[in-house]
C-alpha cells in the first residue's frame, strides 16, 4: 500500500486541550459534550482521551441571520 493511500485513510484525533483551544470551547464543556452522548470520545489507556475534529466541529451550529438590506 502506498504511503499517499494509507495516509489519505487514517483517521485523525485530537486531545481535548487542543479541541478546546481551536474552537473556543472549554475542555469542561468537551467533557460534558461526551458525557451527554453528543460528542463521540475515544479513550486510549485509563488516562488518554482524543476526540475526532469533524465530530467536535459537528458541535458548533451556524445561527442563520437576516440582512436588513436583502
Amino acid at each position: 500500500m502506498s504511503k499517499q493511500i494509507e495516509t489519505a485513510t487514517r483517521r485523525q484525533f485530537e486531545s481535548l486541550a487542543d479541541a478546546a483551544e481551536r474552537t473556543g470551547l472549554s475542555t469542561y464543556t468537551l467533557r460534558r459534550r461526551i458525557a451527554e452522548g453528543r460528542l463521540p470520545a475515544y479513550r486510549s489507556g485509563p488516562r488518554i482521551i482524543r476526540v475526532d475534529p469533524a465530530d467536535v466541529d459537528g458541535l458548533l451550529t451556524r445561527i442563520p441571520t437576516v440582512t436588513p438590506y436583502g
